[in-house]
C-alpha cells in the first residue's frame, strides 16, 4: 500500500506540459502546414499571441496620445498654435482608427476563444492562413470580401 502512495506522490509532483508552454510557430511553419491542420491549437495560439501583442501596442499608443495631449504648451504665435492644433487633430484621427481596430482585435480574440476564428462569417469557408497573416482581424474570406466591396461600390454604403 505504501508503494502505491509513493507512486501517486511522484505522479503529482512531476510537471505537466501545457500547450501554452510550447513555443509559438513562425509564419513560415504555419504556411507550410497541411489544409487538414487549419485552425489547430498551434495556429490558434499563434494568432492569439499576435492579436494580444497588437492589442497591447494599440493600448500603449492610446496612453502615449493621452500623455502627449496633456502636455499642451501655450504659445503666443497663432501660426505655431495652429500647427500644434493640426498635429493634435491628426493624432486624434489616427487614434480613432486605432480604436476601431482595437475593437476588431478584441472581437477576434473572443472568436478564438469561441472556436469561430478563421472561418468566413458569410460562407463558413476557411478565410485562409495567408489572409489572416496579412489581416489577423479578417472575418470574411477573400471572395466574400470582394463581393461585399463590389456591392458597396455599385449600391453605396
Amino acid at each position: 500500500m505504501s508503494s502505491i502512495l509513493k507512486v501517486s506522490e511522484v505522479a503529482t509532483k512531476t510537471p505537466k506540459t501545457t500547450p501554452a508552454a510550447q513555443p509559438l510557430l513562425t509564419e513560415e511553419q504555419i504556411l507550410k502546414m497541411a489544409e487538414k491542420d487549419y485552425m489547430n491549437e498551434a495556429q490558434l495560439a499563434f494568432f492569439k499571441a499576435r492579436l494580444k501583442q497588437l492589442e497591447k501596442d494599440l493600448l500603449k499608443n492610446a496612453d502615449e496620445t493621452t500623455e502627449h495631449l496633456r502636455e499642451t504648451v501655450l504659445v503666443p504665435d497663432p501660426a505655431d498654435r495652429a500647427t500644434i492644433e493640426e498635429e493634435h487633430a491628426l493624432e486624434l484621427r489616427t487614434r480613432d482608427r486605432e480604436r476601431k481596430l482595437l475593437k476588431k482585435v478584441q472581437q477576434s480574440i473572443v472568436a478564438i476563444d469561441n472556436g469561430e476564428y478563421g472561418w468566413c462569417e458569410e460562407t463558413g469557408e476557411p478565410i485562409g492562413i495567408p489572409r489572416l497573416l496579412a489581416r489577423p482581424t479578417a472575418t470574411l474570406s477573400l471572395e466574400a470580401q470582394q463581393r461585399r466591396e463590389l456591392k458597396q461600390k455599385l449600391y453605396g454604403d
